[in-house]
């Protein structure tokens, strides 16, 4: 048994590739694998992409949807496509309004460390614009004050969607 998991283990070791291995732009997160014979993207593509969040991670938890934007990040970049030509947006509504919640104000109604605050700062750092939903934020007493720096309140999460859509982003469905 040991020596089967010693050889599966040196076999997916010996498959990862140097995009793999390249620094991530988004570290300590946004894990990603590589895909051999891909269809080629080209270096001089533009994506404007959307992503929206609804469901909280667990308390004190990193949001696994939220994490998606740093693959995206990560892997595209790692593959060849300029920083400057990702342009994502993170659209976050629902009971994931408190997952963009400033550290100090997460630990004070969860008792437990905000995982998703260092995700969004770098995201924010990363050509990623951050909307909450007014109407969940409101719902759920999430305060403007209250956010982590750069994160700017929506109107809804209905409202940032149309606007993003009439600027060019697409909506990326997972």
């Amino acid at each position: 048994m040991k020596s089967t998991l010693l050889g599966l283990s040196l076999a997916l070791l010996s498959s990862f590739s140097y995009a793999e291995q390249a620094e991530p732009a988004i570290k300590g997160f946004g894990f990603y694998y590589d895909v051999p014979n891909h269809a080629p993207i080209s270096a001089q593509t533009v994506f404007k992409v959307a992503f929206d969040v609804a469901d909280a991670a667990e308390k004190g938890a990193q949001n696994n949807k939220m994490n998606s934007l740093a693959r995206f990040i990560n892997m595209h970049i790692a593959h060849g496509v300029k920083p400057e030509n990702i342009q994502l947006a993170l659209v976050v509504h629902g009971g994931a309004s408190v997952d963009v919640l400033e550290n100090s104000f997460y630990k004070q109604r969860f008792d437990s460390d905000n995982k998703n605050q260092q995700l969004i700062s770098q995201l924010l750092a990363h050509n990623t614009v951050v909307y909450v939903c007014g109407q969940s934020a409101t719902h759920m007493k999430v305060k403007q004050q209250q956010l982590i720096p750069g994160v700017q309140m929506a109107l809804s999460a209905m409202t940032a969607h149309a606007q993003l859509q009439q600027q060019g982003y697409t909506l990326n469905p997972f």
